[in-house]
């Protein structure tokens, strides 16, 4: 026999290869515990530097682009412009309600103990209730009054010094502070909680570290910076039970096939008889833990409150804030410090993301790239947005006639008032 008549033997209808359908690298697809994404690993220690924060909270708000230059020598896009949609996450000041660390054991890091502040916020006892309202609201009353106690001081000491002596991991206990976000489409009260690793320096220079940061603020541009990369950890938009054929990418049977087309037609051959793991089969679909490496941070910008302009840029002098015009689709405005990463980012808006410092080595010339933007769009998302700021549209369309009604209203109520006043007097 010929080659290619072997091959239709071995191969039956596959010419000569078949790519399977669907990566099998994350499985298994279910629904992730938590919607927080959680920091499973964290950069490697290095105690040649200052001691540091590796991973802060933020708010998935939406979606825009910007226009830059490209700074990369040899790359024939060096100098020229180019136009990138990035993601903004809006980043309140995390606080830090506790500091613990951890001992290497045989079978991983165990745990010396926790120390906690002296005072914790509303929010962040939230979420040790399910029902807030109908309990007695007592998370850590006790703890604070052991430590006040001659005591208690003395129990937070030999702590300290356990700490000093054993420990190989420190890390804070920080929570995002919701009341802070001001943003009800978020429709949670309850802090999101996490452990956040120190690095750099020595166990004592950690602790210290931790200590002068309990019930205090961190903000986000104390963890990072412009121009670095950092990690994405989520947890994905949901779409419940989906098919074969969008969850796997299979393809569809022809049109005449009996029982429905949407299908795997052989799901295995008689003996083994079981179906294999590989064989795609329908299930959940999205709301998956998943983990973004080296996204390009753009942009840390501060709150509208603190620096009105901060869409602003070097070459686009207009003064305008970060939220576009009608405010972010179904998150509303932007009230915060702010991050601006490069391309998408995991989960629908609103959705709480993780950012890590990046943990892979950074070779690679783009993450060495010092970012400079020219422009940053701030039109309406809700349709084709052709205008900057209000200013520049009521420049362009002058008083509307909404407006004019609700001068006219205004001035209605005036003369009421006035005449009012009159007959009084």
């Amino acid at each position: 026999y010929s080659f290619c008549t072997l091959l239709r033997f071995i191969m039956s209808h596959c010419k000569f290869e078949h790519p399977r359908h669907g990566s099998l690298a994350f499985l298994p697809r279910k629904r992730s515990r938590q919607i927080r994404g959680r920091c499973r690993a964290y950069p490697k220690d290095d105690t040649s530097v200052k001691p540091h924060l590796t991973s802060f909270m933020a708010f998935k708000a939406g979606m825009t682009h910007i226009v830059r230059d490209v700074d990369r020598v040899g790359s024939k896009m060096n100098k020229k412009e180019v136009v990138e949609a990035v993601t903004i996450l809006e980043a309140p000041p995390m606080a830090v309600a506790g500091l613990t660390a951890y001992k290497e054991t045989p079978t991983g890091l165990k745990c010396l103990g926790t120390v906690w502040a002296g005072h914790v916020s509303t929010e962040f006892k939230r979420r040790y209730y399910k029902n807030w309202k109908g309990s007695a609201q007592k998370a850590f009353a006790n703890y604070r009054a052991f430590r006040n106690t001659k005591e208690g001081k003395a129990a937070e000491a030999a702590k300290y010094s356990k700490f000093e002596k054993k420990a190989a991991v420190v890390r804070v206990i920080a929570h995002t502070q919701q009341r802070k976000l001001r943003n009800h489409r978020v429709q949670t009260k309850k802090a999101f909680v996490q452990e956040v690793q120190i690095n750099g320096g020595s166990i004592r220079e950690k602790i210290a570290l931790g200590k002068s940061l309990l019930e205090k603020e961190v903000r986000v541009d104390a963890v990072f910076q412009q121009s670095e990369c950092a990690d994405v950890v989520a947890v994905t938009k949901g779409h419940g039970f989906q098919g074969v054929v969008q969850r796997w990418g299979v393809a569809c049977l022809p049109r005449k096939t009996h029982r429905g087309l949407r299908k795997v037609a052989c799901i295995g051959a008689w003996h083994p008889c079981r179906v294999a793991f590989q064989i795609a089969r329908a299930g959940q679909q999205g709301y998956h833990h998943r983990t973004l490496l080296n996204k390009k941070i753009y942009r840390i910008g501060k709150a509208a409150t603190v620096d009105p302009s901060n869409a602003s840029t070097e070459f686009d002098i207009t003064q305008k804030c970060i939220t576009p015009m009608g405010g972010f689709v179904g998150y509303g405005v932007v009230r915060n410090d702010y991050v601006m990463i490069k391309g998408s980012v995991t989960g629908p808006r609103k959705r709480v993301i993780t950012l890590r410092r990046a943990m892979a080595p950074q070779l690679k010339r783009w993450q060495g790239e010092k970012i400079n933007l020219k422009f940053i769009d701030t039109s309406s998302k809700i349709g084709h947005g052709r205008f900057q700021t209000k200013k520049e549209k009521f420049q362009w369309y002058g008083t509307l006639k909404k407006a004019r009604l609700y001068a006219e209203e205004e001035q209605k109520k005036k003369r009421l008032q006035k005449a009012a006043s009159r007959k009084t007097a």
